[in-house]
């Protein structure tokens, strides 16, 4: 049994991760933003501290007296303001660093992402050893790749840090990519861009869970490891099935990626550039997740950690048509 603290403990992974933490017989105390947030994180067994990751001293209070940490708090979006992704992902990431030396925790887990890799280009079979894109005009993928960077970087000196990555995390409970794809298609705004047809990795919100504790338990300080669910699926196979758990049935309608890879670019630069409101049409990001392949190699998280996934796509498809949790 160890004694816990976790930040973005109300979110999609965080929840699971807290009632995971919380079954296997931890002390689990979670960052709290919000009362909605702290009655939540009670109900899951966790003792909510208030705070926030843009609050050193909030932080302080909250990993008092804990030997190990999760940093699973992020803003995941693919637009918004270039500040809110530096405020929230890297000088949170630094904050949740500093108060985790504080306060003397032992090993800090960081939730990180394949997105830290992603600048316009395939990520083919790739592995641990890809080089972090802090140069990506995302600025989602840009700031994923700086707060990794500085939790890889602070790794020694009393404070073992690990990495681990998930790609294309879903499942039930999720509140961002299965909901913005349904109502991308009520909307009559999706389509498959370049087809839809190349291959990509996922990663079972379970699968993620497993390999944060595994990364906990078994990693090697300093550590970065990938955790999917296993074999990689064509894309559009599987966003189909995705949507058809929800009743909602992918049109068939395609663009070629190269025009949509131009607009994206162009209506960022617009967006920057001149007092819009909302988001652009489309995004690079949003291009590059639904157009690009991204297969991955998990050989280091089954060599080091012993990760296997623990939950097939078919049996968390299974779980989403039924509505359990």
């Amino acid at each position: 049994m160890a004694t816990v603290f976790v930040t973005g403990g109300s979110g999609f992974i965080g929840q699971r991760l807290v009632r995971r933490l919380v079954a296997d017989g931890n002390v689990v105390f979670a960052l709290a933003r919000s009362e909605r947030s702290g009655k939540l994180l009670s109900q899951l067994g966790a003792q909510p501290m208030p705070g926030d990751i843009t609050d050193p001293e909030s932080l302080e209070a909250a990993a008092q007296k804990c030997d190990l940490a999760f940093h699973a708090a992020a803003k995941v979006d693919d637009w918004g303001p270039h500040w809110e992704f530096e405020e929230i992902n890297v000088r949170g990431t630094r904050h949740v660093i500093d108060a985790c030396r504080a306060t003397g925790v032992r090993r800090l887990v960081h939730v990180g992402s394949e997105a830290a890799l992603l600048a316009g280009q395939p990520l083919v079979n790739v592995d641990e050893t890809a080089p972090l894109r802090p140069d990506s005009k995302s600025p989602y993928c840009r700031s994923k790749a700086k707060a990794e960077q500085l939790v890889r970087d602070t790794n020694g000196d009393g404070l073992e840090t690990v990495v681990v990555r998930p790609r294309f995390v879903w499942g039930a409970g999720d509140t961002t990519l299965l909901p913005s794809l349904v109502q991308a298609v009520k909307a009559g705004k999706f389509a498959w861009i370049g087809g839809g047809e190349h291959l990509t990795a996922t990663t079972h919100v379970d699968n993620t869970v497993e390999g944060l504790i595994l990364g906990a338990t078994r990693g090697q300080p300093g550590g970065v490891y990938f955790v999917t669910d296993g074999e990689p699926v064509v894309f559009r196979e599987f966003v189909t099935r995705l949507l058809g758990t929800q009743g909602v049935v992918a049109p068939d309608r395609n663009v070629p990626a190269g025009p949509m890879r131009r607009a994206a670019a162009l209506g960022e630069r617009i967006w920057r550039l001149l007092p819009i409101s909302g988001a652009p049409p489309v995004t690079r990001m949003a291009v590059w997740v639904s157009s690009l392949e991204t297969t991955i190699d998990i050989s280091r998280a089954r060599e080091e950690l012993g990760y296997e996934p623990v939950r097939t796509r078919d049996e968390g498809l299974d779980e989403l048509l039924s509505g359990s949790v």
